[in-house]
Order: C-alpha cells, then structure tokens, then sequence
C-alpha cells in the first residue's frame, strides 16, 4: 500500500474545477488557497484582526492560530461584552497581553481589516451585522445564527458590500479534505453514490444545558461541519430526513443528542450521525466518499489518515488500496486563516459563496427536524 506527503500533494494539486455527477457542487479548487499564488502580487503588509467574542468553543483556539500567523496577521484587540467573563480572561496566557476594547471602539480601530465573530450564537448575529456595516470583512463562526432568514441576511449584507464572510468551518481546509475535493473533482472516485459522515464526541452537564437551547441540539452544534463537506461535494439534497432518538440524559437535560440525518439526491444519499453520549465519539469522526470507481474513507476525521482505493489507475497512483498521511501543517485553526489572507490580500472571493454558506445553514436546521422557510441559496 503506497503512501503520499502533504508535500506530493500540494505539487500534484490542479486549479480547475468541473461538475461531477448529476447534482454535483462546483468543488473549491483549494490548491492555491495558501500564500504561493500571490507570487505576482504586490505584497501587503499584515492584516489588522481584531476578535469580538470569547464564548464560542472555538474561540481560544481561533485566537492561538492568528498569535501563529505573525507574518500574516497583527492582532489589535479583543471585545467581549460579559464584563465577568472579561476578568476572567485577562491574566490567561492566549489573551491576557492583549488589549481589551468596547465593541464600539474596537470597530473603529484605523486600519482594521477583519473582525472574528467568537460570541455565543444569541450575539453573533448582531456582531457580524455591526462588523459589517463598518465594512470590515468577518470570520463567523458556525452555525451563524439559528434563525435561518437572519442568518441569510447576514450573508447577502457581506455580498451587497463586497465584503468577505468566512464561516468557522475549519475541516474544510484540512490538507486530507482538500486532497478528497481534487479527487473527487476531477473524477477519480467516478460517480458519487454514498457519502457516510460522523461527529460524535460527549461532554459534561453544561454541555448538555447548551444542547437543550439550541433548535436542533447535537445536529445543529455539530452535524453543521459534515453538512457543509456535503454540500461542498454533491450540493444542495432533494430531501431531507431527520431522526432524534434522545438518549436518557438528552430527555433529562431537554437535549436532541443521538441523531442521524439522511440526504436524498437524484442519484446519491449521504448520512450525517450525531451521538453526545459516545466517549470514542471523537476518534470515531469520519467522512467516507463512496463512488462507482472508487473510495476514500477519511477517519479518524482530524487525524491526516485515510484509505484510498481505487478500481483503475490514477495519475500517481495504481488501481488498489493506499494509506495516505497528510497530517496538519499549521495546526486546527491555522489553514483558515492562511485561506482568508490569501482572499483578502488577492481581492478574490473565497471557494464557498454566500449561496453554498446560505444552503448549508438551510440544511443544517432541516437535518435537525426543523422547517425552513427558503430563501436565497437555501
């Protein structure tokens, strides 16, 4: 069984996208989505990045990768309008030499390019409208909003501005997903038929609490990041179908926590599976592509692994079975903003519009049993 480097790769990675199979998205062509196409451009200097937010469960890790980017990225300020959870900050190690502002002062710091939206989901609606309306491209974490019309808004505000809007989709740029894109792209795998997605993990009481507020539970929290792999690959589903099963913690706690979803396309389906009861929840995340010509099983899903087996020869690669390795190179976080930089400095929209982002809130409330009034993309 061969193996290939993250290096082999990037090397062998193509910039033209095509449709694939009946109902297919326009894949991202992501070989480009780090630094090395600028070559030709004038270079910038670093972008001005400030964070509104310390509540979402991305947002330390967010801050850790923009601290790692120092060539790319000088970070001017933290907002973060919970005065107790403020102090509370203040003397950690990822935000304690920072400097604190109002949301409002942050807003009008000179020069600021991108704004990051790290606020629970009740706020984050209102932040990226106000980072918006400065006009100041955002990085919003998922899911964005629960309301699906707001959240679309929200999205169609950044277009009509020109502004950008990254979702905090970070398994998008993991360099074994951009491996899955390209090779299902340009065909490799044949016709898609089954795409087969889990993201389990469990948590504590007050994970649980969470849950029980949100208009889906588990699916909405964390099914939203197979959605949006789906939906990059086959694209928007005919249907739908949503199944809550709550286990006897979820029904004490008023959670949705053991779900599966199933998307229905003309000649496709995938399944999206949600349990927050499952300790191995975590290194059991996958997301599996199944074709007429092939298969790449990506698991455990942030580990780099993952098997390719092809039925007929590829470039680089003979019919049969390969483990490949293509581990991070900029840790969790760190490939988002590399791609947001790139955009950014290039003056080039990112692979995923407002459409496919719009499409993807859509489906997320909808795989979690919820009805969706459509809207633009959704």
């Amino acid at each position: 069984m061969a193996k290939i480097s993250r290096r082999q790769f990037v090397r062998s990675s193509m910039h033209t996208a095509v449709r694939i199979g009946a109902g297919a998205a326009l894949l991202p062509t992501l070989g480009g989505s780090a630094l090395g196409g600028q070559a030709n451009k004038p270079a910038r200097p670093r972008l001005r990045v400030a964070q509104i937010g310390t509540t979402h469960a991305h947002a330390e890790g967010k801050m850790m990768a923009l601290s790692a980017l120092p060539d790319l990225y000088e970070v001017a300020a933290v907002a973060e309008t919970n005065f107790a959870r403020r102090r509370q900050l203040s003397g950690s190690k990822t935000f304690g030499d920072l400097k604190w502002l109002e949301v409002e002062d942050l807003l009008e710091l000179p020069g600021l390019d991108v704004v990051l939206i790290e606020t629970g989901i009740d706020e984050a609606p209102e932040m990226a409208r106000r980072a918006l309306a400065a006009g100041v491209h955002i990085h919003l974490d998922k899911p964005g909003a629960r309301d699906h019309a707001e959240f679309a808004a929200i999205r169609n505000l950044a277009e009509e501005r020109g502004l950008i809007v990254q979702m905090g989709y970070m398994l998008r740029h993991l360099p074994i997903m951009e491996f899955m894109f390209k090779i299902v792209r340009e065909g490799w795998l044949g016709a898609v038929l089954e795409i087969e997605s889990s993201m389990s993990r469990t948590g504590q009481d007050s994970w649980f609490q969470q849950l029980a507020k949100l208009p889906g539970g588990g699916m909405f929290d964390l099914g939203c990041h197979m959605i949006d792999l789906i939906i990059t690959v086959l694209g928007n589903p005919k249907t739908i179908r949503a199944v809550s099963t709550p286990s006897e913690r979820g029904i004490k706690a008023g959670a949705e926590d053991n779900q599966v979803a199933i998307f229905e396309y003309p000649a496709a389906n995938a399944t999206v599976r949600v349990n927050c009861n499952d300790p191995f929840g975590v290194p059991r995340r996958r997301f599996i592509v199944v074709g007429t010509e092939g298969t790449i099983e990506v698991a455990q899903l942030e580990s780099g692994s993952a098997r390719l087996m092809l039925e007929y020869d590829r470039p680089g690669y003979a019919a049969g079975s390969h483990d490949l390795e293509m581990p991070y190179q900029y840790g969790r976080y760190g490939g988002e903003f590399i791609a947001l930089a790139s955009a950014i400095k290039g003056g080039q929209a990112l692979p995923w519009d407002a459409d496919h982002d719009i499409a993807v809130h859509a489906a997320t409330l909808r795989a979690s049993g919820r009805t969706v009034i459509p809207v633009a993309g959704g």
